[in-house]
């Protein structure tokens, strides 16, 4: 499986980033830009993931299941370590 850091994470303008936390997680605040497909519901939705992308979740365990469940469908998908609470912790901005 891909990993790359929140710092990575950061830096990388051009890789959509999927939150795959539940929908009151992620209201409850998010890394700018992240589109939310809860995990719950990524088996009917993907036809709505692209083919390439990073996910992140609260810590990283949700979005490192998605990541490893997907890799074998031919998704291109690197997981993001430590996952919102990293990118909260290493004082990033967030949206809500």
């Amino acid at each position: 499986m891909q990993e790359i850091t929140v710092a990575e994470l950061k830096a990388r303008t051009d890789i959509p980033l999927i939150d795959v936390r539940e929908t009151f997680e992620y209201d409850d605040g998010h890394a700018p830009g992240a589109v939310n497909v809860p995990m719950s519901e990524i088996g009917a939705r993907l036809d709505e993931l692209p083919a390439e992308f990073d996910v992140i979740c609260k810590s990283g365990g949700r979005s490192a299941q998605v990541a490893l469940a997907l890799e074998p469908r031919g998704y291109d998908v690197t997981n993001v370590a430590g996952g919102t609470d990293a990118w909260i912790h290493a004082g990033y901005e967030v949206e809500r």
